[in-house]
């Protein structure tokens, strides 16, 4: 499902700085983080139940979306995010591998669409793509595109050209998150503005690809900081199509390891937050899943959740099983939605 642009959004799509675009459903002013704050401090109960309602406004509260991502490129990359095991900055065990061949990326897109995703998911680490990078990725693109799924890729920062190019091979779906608030920025990555960020995902749009974006929670940030990564979110104009919402997966050897772990109300909160400033996104329960129960991840779909990543990984971190999450689905009563287009 794709959003529709509200007629009440007047700020223009050039200027893509923070918190510079209004994209409130409701109102023509952006959302302010004091309003966000006062969202995440609302009781859990009541900002469960509005978070239900916006979600169901606008969606079957009993669908799924499934998705899953493959690593097409492991490992070293120049960037030196502190959450990254990735990272050629940091000694984590992951080694640096070269780009996938197409019929092994086909193979596990066949796999994935065979276990209900319906959205596959390509993401390599680079700083961003060289040229000759890209030939071989708008080919992933074009035969995952002829298997029926829904096309997405990751590839760090793009200019207005490659967004083009990719857009012309076929994607759906472009993934390149903003990670935490500006404030808190500074402190997870140095090798790259935020204002970097911005521009990609402006290059993207203006290519007509959908927007992916979203970030990560317990990097040791304040509940302001994540307010303040949500309402960066939120003022996108428009504010993305999908948003994925990362629990921190410590991986020793980068410096966020033994990082004070966030509270899972707290991350439940965020996913509600999420939900009622951007109604009609797709939000991923994305990392941290392999470290929640059962009951966790049923408070997350109940607080606006409707899309996971479905399979064993996630680039180079655990995920939960295909099977698991298949029994869990059942258990709720819940759907995926291949099952519900089938």
């Amino acid at each position: 499902m794709t959003q529709a642009t509200c007629a009440e959004h007047t700020a223009p799509s050039t200027a893509l700085t923070p918190l510079a675009c209004a994209t409130n459903e409701t109102n023509a002013a952006p959302w302010k983080i004091a309003d966000i704050l006062a969202l995440y401090e609302l009781p859990f109960n009541d900002l469960l139940f509005r978070a239900q309602q916006t979600h169901r406004a606008h969606f079957d509260a009993n669908v799924v979306q499934l998705s899953t991502l493959l690593s097409i490129k492991t490992g070293g990359c120049p960037e030196d995010c502190a959450y990254c095991p990735q990272s050629s900055h940091y000694d984590t065990g992951v080694d640096a591998d070269k780009l996938m061949p197409l019929d092994e990326v086909l193979a596990a897109a066949q796999a994935a669409k065979a276990h209900g995703a319906t959205r596959f998911c390509m993401g390599a680490a680079w700083r961003s793509p060289k040229e000759r990078h890209l030939a071989p990725v708008m080919e992933m693109i074009r035969g995952v595109k002829a298997l029926g799924l829904e096309t997405c890729v990751t590839l760090g920062m793009l200019e207005e050209t490659q967004a083009q190019a990719l857009k012309d091979a076929g994607l759906d779906y472009y993934n390149h998150n903003l990670d935490t608030s500006p404030e808190f920025y500074g402190q997870i990555i140095s090798t790259r503005t935020y204002q970097e960020r911005l521009n990609t995902l402006e290059h993207v749009r203006e290519a007509g690809i959908n927007v992916c974006c979203g970030g990560i929670v317990g990097l040791g940030e304040s509940r302001r900081e994540r307010a303040g990564l949500i309402a960066q979110l939120a003022n996108l104009d428009p504010y993305p199509e999908s948003v994925p919402i990362n629990n921190l997966v410590q991986v020793e050897g980068t410096p966020l390891a033994g990082t004070e772990p966030l509270d899972p109300f707290e991350f439940v909160r965020t996913i509600a937050v999420a939900r009622l400033t951007m109604p009609r996104a797709m939000v991923r329960l994305s990392a941290g899943r392999e470290q929640m129960d059962s009951a966790l991840q049923a408070l997350c779909f109940f607080a606006g959740a409707n899309s996971i990543f479905y399979g064993e990984k996630l680039l180079t971190t655990a995920n939960p099983q295909a099977e698991a999450d298949r029994a869990l689905l059942t258990r709720l009563g819940m759907r995926a939605d291949a099952d519900c287009a089938a």
